[in-house]
Parts: C-alpha cells; structure tokens; sequence
C-alpha cells in the first residue's frame, strides 16, 4: 500500500498538520513556550489580577497590566486575587494566587493541609468544589476541541463511583525522598520535597503501606502499586463476576508492591518494616530486584500488573473505560482487534472475552515487563496474540486488515503521522476507540482524523483525577461509508 497520505498535495498535509498542532498553556510544557524560556524573578512580584478561564495545565488565564497573559494557579474562574509572581518570560508569567480578594461560590477549604502555593504539586484543584471541578474540565475540553480540532461538541464530565468527595482514589502513589531519606510530595516544578504522612487522595491499601513514614536512599522515588478488587458488577452478558477469580492467590498482589528508583550509584537499604519483602529496586530505569506485583479484578478477570507496567491511577477507571471501551466498539464474534499500546493487556482480555475463540486480537506494546503481564492476563485466551514492538507507522501498516482498533497512547497522543497510518489503512476498521488523558493532544489527533473524512459517533469524558485538571477521554470514530470494510466471514452481520 502507499505511504499514509501520499495521495494528498503536500501542501495540504502540511496546512493540516499546522493546524493539529497543540496549543496550550506553557504551564504543561507542550507549547513552543518550553519551560526554559521562563525564568524565577530576581524580586517576589505581587500583582492583582482577575482571573478568567482555565487553560491546559490547570492555571486560569488572566492579564498583567502590561498586557502579558499570566497562568494563575490556585485560582478560579471570576476571582479576583493577590498573586505572586512565580516565573517571567517575555510573553507571559507565572504566579500563585496567595489572596483571594473576591472568592467564587465554588470555591471550598482545601481538605488536604498540604495544598496550597509552594506546597504539594500533586492536586491543583484541592480549593474547588468536585461538582464545579467537572464543569471546568468540560469547559476546558471544548475550548480544546474547538480551537485545535474546529469540533464543536457538548462534553460532559462523568463521575467515577467511589469517591464522590474526590479522595481515595488513587492506586498508585509516587513518593520522593529528601536528602534526609523522609518521603514525601514533589512541589510544583520543583526538586524539594513536600513532608506528606498520609496523602489523601491514596487509596486505604496504598495508605496503610507504611511507606511514608520509612527513611529512604537520599534522592531516591518510591513508587506504591496497590491491589484493586472489583465492585460488584451489574448482570449482563459482559458482567461475569466469578470468571478467573478461582486461580488468584491469596499470597499473589494480597498487599501494596513498592518499588524504588534510584538515581546515580545510590545504594538501597531496605526500610525497617513488614513491606521490605514486597520491595523491589529500580537502578537507571532497570529492575534490579523484581517487586513482585499486584492483582486487579476487572469485569470478572483478573489481571496481573507488575511494577512498572503502566495501570490506571483510578481503582475504578479500568473497569469504566474496558466498559466504555466495550460498549462503543461492539465487538462480534469472529472479528479482529487490534490493541495499539496495549499495556498489560487490559483492552485485549475484554475484547477477546467478546469476539469469542473464533475471533482474534493483536496486542502490540513496546515495554517487555508489560508484555510479559500481557501475556500472563491472557493466558485463557488462545486468541490474544501479544507482539513488543513500538507502536509505529511502519509496523501498523504491516499488520493486515483489522475489524476494530483500540488506540491507548500515552499523554502525548497518537501523532500525527501514525493517526494517519490508521486512517489511510485498507480496508479500513468498522470502528477505532480512542482512549485518551490529554485533551490537547487528543483534538490534535482528531484533527487528522476529522480530515481524513472520519466521524466522531461518540465522545465520554470521565472524572478520572478528582482534585487535579486531568481527564480521560474514550471516543469512537468510524471511517466514511466508502471505506468501510465488509463484514468478515467469520463476524456476525
């Protein structure tokens, strides 16, 4: 087959790139404003501002009186505050909000006391209330979509259950250790450590770790994976509650894994406690000691996800996204699935569970510890074929003709050149599922899809990051009528 767009003017497919380019607030670092253009003040600048809507990144926008935009973090949309001045470019600055001189109705006390400028750079949105959280994330991805992608589209924020008052939730923490070895929180865009005992927005396995309270190698990260147990699953023809459950060992992820990542030559000592077993080191990105791992229940199949392997932060965004995931595509039985940055196969195993043993899938992921998981989690599944690779144009456009794609990439997005591999593929895919965390980097790709002649049947946005500005993202995408592939033999009409 040709080159993905060969038969599209170059200067056409340079105007759409130019327009699927992200553009964002230089507090997330994907604009051309890279961080090092902006530098720390000589003198502490206090400036008041009215704070107007919330770009990418989390910050509210507003303007200094020298006319240069500001990004204000810890403010809200309408207030009018006190901010300091945090950093200085020549097009733009960065400041907290220190004083609040006219709060929004949204605004509440942050439940964490280690919230707050200068504090933890973990929840930017610990001062607003859950309900207005999710209005401002609907916002901010239709400003996205309609700038980047020109898609005019009403977005939705959806709860995820468990935790309706935004706290523990989050499965897998990250700590870092100060040059005392005291574990704590990374402040924001900074090397320093915020001392955090117990963070609030961890879930209890992950709280009852001990691990905060250890003395660790100066310098070093500690990573904590908890196990997660699914919640009872409604009746349905996917809810299968008792399915793989009966080879789980209770020794097998029955506690937090940690893992420890070391920088230089440091050497680790493992922590007075119980959890020293568990530990596993990390020396210049390799495992040095394996960790262990833990288990998940998801939909009634269990999976295992070592430290490393990348898992949902959420305890319940893999069971709402595999359904979501499910839902939109339809697998039928007999039909192939392609699972593009497929993890430790979370997408394939449900999928697969779908199409049935007459059916197939192709999981395609680069990190081998996750496909060793992969692997492992499919094992009941003859179907499932597990490839590492890197997810690239050369190798999708090798693969063969596929009924459904599942599109997992990380924080950056697809790009544009592989979302045009995908859409230029013949015969083309009944369906893609695009999961997505960056709403910047999504409407870029989208972008591309939208001009391939593509449709966006549906968009669902959840609450996957109470407290902070993320959100996650499953759309479905079909081709135009004219490349759609026929229904394969062996698939249901």
């Amino acid at each position: 087959m040709p080159p993905p767009d060969a038969t599209r003017p170059t200067r056409d497919r340079n105007r759409d790139r130019r327009r699927a380019r992200p553009q964002r607030a230089p507090d997330d670092g994907a604009t051309g404003l890279s961080r090092r253009n902006a530098t720390e003040p000589d003198e502490p600048e206090l400036l008041e501002l009215r704070c107007g809507s919330v770009a990418a990144g989390g910050s509210c926008v507003a303007r200094a009186g020298d006319g240069r935009v500001v990004f204000v973090r810890h403010g809200l949309p309408g207030e009018l505050v006190q901010a300091r001045v945090t950093a200085v470019s020549a097009r733009y600055l960065r400041a907290d909000a220190v004083e609040i001189l006219e709060p929004s109705a949204a605004r509440v006390e942050p439940p964490c006391p280690h919230a707050g400028p200068g504090r933890c750079g973990g929840c930017d949105f610990q001062h607003v209330a859950p309900s207005e959280q999710r209005a401002m994330k609907a916002a901010l991805v239709m400003e996205q979509l309609r700038r980047i992608a020109r898609v005019e589209r009403d977005v939705t924020v959806e709860e995820l259950t468990g935790s309706p008052d935004g706290l523990g939730w989050r499965t897998r923490v990250r700590f870092a250790a100060d040059l005392d070895g005291r574990v704590g929180m990374r402040r924001h865009r900074s090397h320093d450590v915020e001392p955090v005992e117990h963070c609030l927005v961890a879930a209890e396995p992950v709280r009852s770790t001990g691990v905060e309270t250890c003395r660790w190698p100066p310098g070093c990260e500690v990573e904590v994976l908890a196990p997660v147990r699914d919640p009872p699953v409604p009746a349905g023809p996917r809810a299968r509650p008792g399915r793989g459950r009966d080879d789980l060992d209770a020794r097998d992820g029955a506690n937090a894994v940690v893992s420890v990542t070391l920088h230089g030559r440091a050497r680790a000592t493992p922590p007075p406690r119980p959890l020293a077993p568990a530990t596993g080191l990390v020396a210049g990105g390799r495992v040095v000691r394996p960790p262990g791992h833990a288990r998940a229940d998801v939909l009634g199949h269990g999976f295992r996800v070592s430290a490393g392997s990348f898992w949902q932060a959420h305890r319940d965004a893999p069971r709402v996204l595999g359904q979501a995931v499910l839902d939109g595509l339809e697998p039928r039985r007999g039909e192939a699935v392609l699972d593009l940055f497929a993890g430790v196969g979370l997408f394939s195993v449900l999928c697969a569970d779908a199409v049935g043993p007459g059916g197939r899938v192709l999981a395609v992921e680069r990190d081998r510890g996750a496909c060793a998981d992969a692997r492992h989690n499919a094992r009941r599944h003859p179907q499932v074929e597990v490839r590492e690779d890197h997810v690239s144009p050369a190798v999708v456009a090798s693969l063969g003709g596929f009924d459904l794609v599942v599109l997992d990439p990380p924080r950056e997005g697809a790009g544009t050149a592989l979302v045009d591999c995908l859409v230029s593929l013949d015969p083309a895919p009944r369906r893609v599922a695009y999961v997505a965390c960056d709403p910047a980097s999504f409407a870029r790709d989208l972008a591309v899809i939208a001009a391939a002649g593509w449709t966006t049947t549906s968009l669902r946005a959840f609450d996957q990051f109470p407290m902070t500005e993320h959100v996650e993202l499953v759309a479905i995408v079909e081709p135009p009528a004219t490349a759609r592939r026929a229904t394969r033999a062996g698939g249901a009409a």
